[in-house]
């Protein structure tokens, strides 16, 4: 079966056939760095990293390249200043000191997250030239005016502006300022280069005067010198189809005279429940209903986290609550358990062949695992056909019957290898684990040990004390002939 991916540009499910045989270019729409990052922001990296990690198992060789936003932040529907600049005066902080710091806060997050680095992370500040150079390209053929020092898109030019939101020129007047559509021939017109105002900080020479960037030019210039004028895949948030990728492509397409992206990736948005409504409403830092990274790490596993993320479909919305991040953690920690189970009775299993084969329920897992993510990168599919594998695991592993250290290897393996290096969700080794969770190991088999010692010296009440006090934590005891495992109730 071939990878199908639903190209948002057509609004259809299509095969996915990359420009180069065996090599797909990639661009996701980075974040804008002036706070720490939220849970909408893992939402989106955290999907996207399963698109690159499984392009990769099935072969692919992936050029991966996301942007930082570190300046020209602002849309024509706001009032105000970049959020950059603001930020920077709120917090008496130099801009580039403000953008360091989210900058790092942010791959930190990524980096617990277990999200893979892009391969080329380029920042819109360090790029002006190649902006320049676009602009200017854009007014030389008859798409782009210079008015008042600022140079505006003129969407009439471009019959195919509105193809991907599927927006009429005049729906997409609503919302436009009317101190910028004073000096704009058409209010629909977008800006590529804003003059800097006395106050601004942030401030580049060019050839219309001082001025910066505007918003969506930046990734068509990091694009098309990363990746060429055409590349495969464009990933982003639903919430940015228009107009930040919609100007994306107007410009780029016009500027280079080809296509632009040939596959767009739409991921939807976190919600939060409205406090007083009850209703989802989009988790956003303007809203303030937002939990960053950090403090959603702070109760939660970067696996846990990465399950709730992958509970739905990408392209589909998904709403935040403790109640659904505690039903994550449970599905986690029956995986995870089949995986401890696994790797305990690796250490003393015979290395014979136990007649328990195992392989051809781990072929059909494969099989199973990517067929579901051969249809758009199907996170939930995915999932549980590592879960239906799971149930057949424990009813090997609990059957009483010897098994062989090949039959162990295998399942501990296919864990490793989808759960793992495609999902994200199962640590390498246990070893890997955080140190909280070493600490925790640690404590129950001390206690475990001092349990066998009761029993050796025929002291049946404490060993009962022990095993029902573990009990009362959520921790089973198993008593086997070759020692005493625990799982996770």
């Amino acid at each position: 079966m071939p990878l199908k991916i639903f190209n948002v540009l057509g609004r259809e499910k299509t095969d996915f056939i990359p420009l180069e045989e065996g090599h797909v270019g990639m661009y996701v729409c980075g974040p804008t760095v002036y706070d720490h990052a939220h849970l909408g922001h893992a939402k989106t990296y955290v999907s996207f990293d399963l698109v690159v990690r499984y392009l990769r198992y099935i072969g692919y060789n992936v050029l991966y390249v996301q942007n930082i936003t570190d300046v020209g932040h602002l849309t024509e529907t706001e009032f105000g200043e970049d959020k950059i600049l603001k930020k920077a005066r709120a917090t008496q902080s130099k801009p580039m000191q403000l953008v360091e710091t989210y900058t790092r806060s942010y791959f930190e997050d990524m980096d617990v997250l277990k999200v893979t680095r892009p391969d080329i992370s380029p920042r819109a500040s360090g790029h002006i030239p190649e902006q320049i150079n676009m602009i200017q390209t854009l007014i030389e053929k008859g798409y782009a005016y210079e008015v008042n020092g600022s140079v505006y898109f003129d969407v009439t030019t471009a019959p195919n502006y509105g193809k991907l939101s599927n927006r009429r020129l005049d729906e997409q007047a609503e919302g436009t300022r009317e101190a910028v559509r004073s000096e704009k021939r058409n209010p629909q017109d977008f800006a590529l280069w804003k003059r800097a105002d006395p106050e601004h900080i942030l401030r580049w020479d060019s050839p219309w005067g001082e001025g910066f960037p505007g918003w969506h030019i930046e990734c068509s210039a990091m694009a098309k010198k990363y990746l060429g004028d055409t590349f495969d895949i464009h990933g982003g948030g639903i919430d940015n189809i228009f107009p930040h990728n919609e100007c994306e492509i107007v410009q780029s397409e016009c500027c280079n005279d080809a296509e632009f992206a040939r596959y767009w990736m739409l991921v939807g948005s976190l919600n939060v429940p409205d406090p007083i409504e009850g209703i989802p409403v989009k988790m956003s830092k303007s809203l303030g209903n937002f939990v960053t990274v950090k403090d959603a790490l702070a109760k939660y596993r970067p696996e846990v986290i990465r399950m709730f993320v992958f509970s739905a479909h990408y392209s589909n919305p998904v709403t935040y609550s403790d109640e659904v991040l505690a039903a994550a953690s449970a599905g986690w920690e029956r995986l995870y358990n089949a995986v401890r189970l696994t790797r305990q009775m690796m250490a003393d299993a015979p290395n014979t062949d136990d007649g328990n084969s195992f392989d051809a329920r781990v072929n059909q897992l494969k099989a199973d695992f990517c067929a579901a993510m051969d249809d758009d990168f199907s996170a939930p599919k995915a999932i549980a056909t590592l879960q239906e594998f799971t149930r057949d695991v424990n009813t090997l592993l609990n059957s009483g019957t010897t098994i062989g250290l090949s039959t162990l290897e295998s399942i501990e393996a296919v864990y490793r290898e989808l759960g793992g290096d495609v999902l994200g969700i199962i640590p390498e080794s246990d070893i890997a684990t955080s140190n909280n969770a070493q600490r925790e190991a640690g404590l129950i088999e001390l206690l475990i040990e001092l349990r066998a010692q009761a029993r050796k010296a025929k002291n049946w009440a404490e060993s009962d004390r022990i095993r029902d006090e573990l009990q009362k934590l959520g921790i089973i005891l198993e008593d086997r002939p070759d020692g005493t495992i625990w799982k996770v109730e």
